[in-house]
Order: C-alpha cells, then sequence, then structure tokens
C-alpha cells in the first residue's frame, strides 16, 4: 500500500508518496498563489485544486496509491456549503481595519480559556471568521460548515466535513483544551451548529477516483502539520521530547512544559495534539525570517562565513516578521555590512539563536528533535546541539516530518504499519566563540526589551 500525501505550507505546498516502509517514493512541488479579491488577500483555490488533483492523478497511475491524506498549515478556515467556498480561503497575513478590529477584539476569550494569545494579523482564526462576519454576513450566514484548512482539502477531494481537534486547537480561539470542547466564543456567535462532527486525524471520511484508475482512492481526514511532526516522533517510543518542526514558522512544542509557564506575551500557546491533549508551544516566523535576513538566499550554508559572522560580531536582533516570542519591535543587524554568504549565515545563526530562547522559555531539558526545511544538511541542528551541549539533540532522518507524521496516522487508520526512519543523533558543531556570541546577542535583546519599557513608561 502507498499513501499520497499533500502537505500545504504557506510558502511552499508538496506532495509526497509514502510507502509502508517509511520511504518517500515520489514527490512534487508548487507554490500557493494569494490574489485580491472583495478587498482581501485570498487563496488563488482553483489554480492550487488543479495542481493538487493532477498530482494525485499521476502517482495514482504511477505508483499504486490507495489513499490520499493531507497535512497543512495554521491560521486558516474556510466557509462552504454542501458544493463549494461560500466565500474565498482568507490568506492569514492581512491585519483588520483599526475600527472593525477594535469591535472583534473585545469579543476574543480569555488566554485562561483557550491558552490562544491576543495575535496580530489572522494568527488566531477565530479573528478573522469575527472579521469576514462583521464585513459580509450574508456569505457568513450562508455557510453550511466551517471547516479547518486541512479539513477544506480532505473534503474537496471527496470526503466527508468533519472537524479536527489538532487543527481547531492550534490557537484559534475556537478551542477550550482544559474543557476539550469548543470555546465560549464558538457559542456567543452561535457558531456551534456549522461546527461538523469530529473525526481522529487520518480517519477515512470518504472516497473518490482520479484519472483513469478503476478502483476508489481512500480520503483520509488531514492534520495540523506541526502536530503531524510531532506525532511522527512520538509514536516512535524515543521518550520525553521537544519537536522544533521549522518552516515559513519555527514552532517548538514541549508536551512537558507546565501550562503556567506560558507567557501570553511571548507567542506563547496550548496546541493540541490528535488525541486532544494540550501540547505547550512557543513559535516565530523563522523560515520568513531567514528569508527577510539572508535577501532570499537558496542553498547550502558554508561554515566559513559563519565563524566570520561570529568572529565580527555580525548578528541579527528580532524581529523580522510579526509575532514570535519579541513583537512590536523591528528587526536590525548589528556590525559592519555583511556580504551576500555571510548575510545567509547571519539568518541562520538568527534562528539558531531565536529557538536557544524559546527552548529556555518552553522549560525544554529533554530531548530535542529539530525536523523541517530550515536543518537542510543538519547544520541548524548542530549549532543548537554546540549551544545547548547539556541537551541532547536528534533531526529527522528526512526533513519532511510533517508529511511522515500525516503519512503515519493515514496508513494506522486503515490498520496498516508504517515503519518510519529514527531520527539520527546530532553532532555539535565547533565554531569559535559561539557562547561568547549568543551571550551578547541576549544582553542587546535585554537592552533593547528594557529600551523599548522605558520608552513606553516616558508615553
Amino acid at each position: 500500500m502507498n499513501v499520497a500525501v499533500l502537505d500545504f505550507g504557506k510558502t511552499n505546498s508538496k506532495l509526497f508518496v509514502f510507502g509502508q516502509d517509511g520511504r518517500i517514493l515520489d514527490e512534487r512541488r508548487t507554490q500557493p498563489k494569494w490574489t485580491r479579491q472583495g478587498g482581501f488577500s485570498v487563496l488563488d483555490e482553483a489554480a492550487l485544486h488543479g495542481w493538487a488533483f493532477g498530482a494525485i492523478t499521476d502517482v495514482v497511475e504511477s505508483h499504486g496509491v490507495e489513499g490520499v491524506m493531507v497535512s497543512g498549515h495554521g491560521c486558516t478556515f474556510a466557509l462552504v456549503d454542501d458544493k463549494a467556498l461560500t466565500h474565498p480561503i482568507l490568506d492569514y497575513e492581512q491585519e483588520p481595519p483599526a475600527e472593525i478590529a477594535a469591535r472583534i477584539d473585545r469579543r476574543i476569550p480569555d488566554f485562561a480559556e483557550t491558552f490562544s494569545p491576543r495575535l496580530p494579523l489572522g494568527f488566531n482564526y477565530g479573528r478573522h471568521m469575527l472579521w469576514l462576519q462583521e464585513v459580509d454576513p450574508d456569505t457568513f450566514a450562508a455557510a453550511k460548515w466551517f471547516l479547518g484548512y486541512p479539513q477544506y482539502w480532505s473534503w474537496r477531494l471527496g470526503g466527508l466535513p468533519v472537524c479536527e481537534v489538532s487543527y481547531l486547537g492550534c490557537h484559534s480561539h475556537l478551542w477550550a483544551p482544559r474543557e476539550r470542547d469548543f470555546s465560549s466564543l464558538v457559542d456567543a456567535e452561535g457558531w456551534r451548529g456549522q461546527m461538523p462532527a469530529f473525526e481522529r486525524a487520518g480517519a477515512v471520511i470518504g472516497e473518490q477516483r482520479f484519472g483513469s484508475a478503476g478502483r476508489p482512492i481512500a480520503i483520509h481526514n488531514g492534520v495540523h502539520d506541526s502536530n503531524a511532526a510531532l506525532y511522527a516522533y512520538r509514536r516512535q517510543g524515543l521518550g520525553p521530547l521537544t519537536v522544533v518542526s521549522t518552516g515559513t514558522w519555527v514552532v517548538v512544542l514541549n508536551p512537558d512544559c507546565p501550562l503556567e509557564a506560558l507567557d501570553r506575551d511571548r507567542d506563547m500557546l496550548v496546541n493540541v495534539d490528535v488525541d486532544g491533549g494540550p501540547v505547550p508551544t512557543i513559535r516565530f516566523m523563522g523560515g520568513r525570517e531567514f528569508a527577510v535576513i539572508s535577501g532570499g538566499w537558496q542553498g547550502a550554508i558554508p561554515h566559513g562565513p559563519i565563524q566570520q559572522a561570529i568572529d565580527a560580531g555580525i548578528m541579527a536582533l528580532p524581529s523580522f516578521a510579526p509575532g514570535g516570542p519579541m513583537p512590536d519591535r523591528p528587526g536590525r543587524l548589528v556590525g559592519r555590512m555583511p556580504d551576500a554568504g555571510e548575510r545567509a549565515a547571519v539568518a541562520l545563526l538568527y534562528v539558531a539563536l531565536m529557538i536557544d530562547l524559546c527552548l529556555d522559555l518552553i522549560h525544554s531539558d529533554n530531548t530535542v528533535i529539530v525536523d523541517g526545511g530550515l536543518n537542510t544538511g543538519g547544520l541548524l541542528a548542530g549549532l543548537l546541539a554546540q549551544l545547548r551541549p547539556g541537551q541532547a539533540f536528534l533531526q529527522g532522518a528526512s526533513l519532511e516530518g510533517s508529511a511522515t507524521g500525516a503519512a503515519a496516522l493515514a496508513f494506522e487508520s486503515v490498520g496498516r504499519d508504517f515503519a518510519a526512519e529514527p531520527p539520527e543523533p546530532v553532532q555539535a558543531k565547533q565554531f569559535g566563540g559561539i557562547a561568547g556570541y549568543r551571550d551578547t546577542w541576549r544582553d542587546r535583546v535585554a537592552g533593547h526589551d528594557s529600551a523599548a519599557r522605558a520608552a513606553g513608561g516616558a508615553r
């Protein structure tokens, strides 16, 4: 049996074919397109669906695929009737107008209920639901179902409309983790009736024929991508873990962190795993920040420029994207102007230092697994292992932990074994002066915090 996993990211969307031995047999990639419509930035859903349907058809015919599973980025929802979207899917990277934000933000539940901090843009998708309801109540009311982003794609490809707890519990304002139920916002707005029944991630919720295949292909209920990465490693019996899932976002999940340690002002929150358990989390937009700092660098980063950046004291101070543990401050470079190679090195050092800080804030003292696209070549994991010599580090055998976890859920739901490769031990890098570089970076970050607080008090 082979399974196709559609891994819909904000920057890149991918299709992987997995065999039961955990190997990736084939892959395809595209980039989602966002357009302007009706005053909103929205997904070009038709283009993405056309790519996905075509890619699935190809692999069904060439690899004997028997099931389709979805892994999807957070912060996104879809309104549908029995057949189609009732409104285009909103881009989460847009802020409601100030006068609307002032009204809707008063209706957001307390952090103590949802463990969803009040974040900008659409990082809490319940906030974007309130915005759309405010400006287009008829379209909103016409929706029969409200779906999370992975559930939209599972439904669109031939499945039933369903809810799934890892996606609803992803800092949406819509879920109360302690009660394992919808939040007070859902009932206050009268939305509970438009929330379909729950199915576990990976469950078969329909079937579809693709291309000339005579047999129907199972459609599996989708999953939140970072939670899929967490599941990929937890299922392997590796003991207490912190998972660092990297992509457009860097998401650090430590199930062992006490809920009381979460600081809503540092983008700390509770995610919910595929079985409804709370997962303390901290995150920042590390892939986006890497692209900004590095000037869009692609490919490997040589060790030489990293040592040069450390020796010269060239560093990036947060933040270069919204949200994260140090929001509301402009990112900046300090030290002499780096050349192109050094910019990429400074960008990777920045991501490593931010993860190092996040691991402290999320009380991580267990084994850390570094997963995802920012760990190309293992360099990021090696930097972290050098920065934290008292902690064990592992890295995924591939860079596709989210897709691997999604595949495992699909195989297991139909009673099939799935033998993903175990993660590999990480060897610490040996860059000279990195401890002092980290101390200087943290001092400058703390100084910036103090200056910002002083300026706030002066006003």
